[in-house]
């Protein structure tokens, strides 16, 4: 079997990030906790990923504080998983993704699920990329400063 290769010590914060999530599955994953999975049964339906995919993504998950398993909250002997603070912070990275694929990924017209604020029934306005000083910056704005080798 092929040795996954590990981004946990590069300098690159893009690698260190995908390195922590992993592959789709966990991104999906992230994505259905944020709309209240939080049994794996409900993983397993939303997703029809098999079980010993779901169960090494889940510990993955885990393992690097994007979930983590709590009682269940119907008092039962079943473990539930929760997003972590780390975990919610992952919350702009699938806006940024579900917006794109809005944008790049439907036919003109073709339905698709959509983010909405809970308080005003209303779709997101798109994420910008922002400066310090507030100005929107686009790649052409933007350098990527190495660290310096030792």
């Amino acid at each position: 079997m092929v040795s996954r290769t590990r981004f946990d010590d590069a300098a690159c914060p893009v690698a260190r990030s995908v390195d922590a999530i992993g592959d789709w599955w966990s991104l999906l994953i992230v994505r259905d906790a944020f709309d209240g999975s939080r049994r794996f049964g409900e993983f397993q339906r939303s997703l029809g990923v098999a079980k010993n995919i779901l169960t090494a993504r889940l510990r993955t998950l885990v393992a690097s504080g994007v979930l983590e398993t709590v009682p269940a909250s119907d008092g039962s002997a079943y473990r539930e998983y929760v997003l972590t603070a780390r975990g919610r912070a992952l919350f702009p990275v699938v806006v940024a993704l579900r917006q794109w694929g809005e944008d790049n990924c439907f036919s003109p017209g073709e339905e698709h699920s959509e983010l909405v604020d809970r308080e005003h029934g209303e779709r997101l306005r798109p994420l910008e990329v922002l400066a310090a000083d507030g100005r929107r910056v686009d790649p052409d704005d933007t350098i990527v400063r190495k660290v310096p080798s030792a």
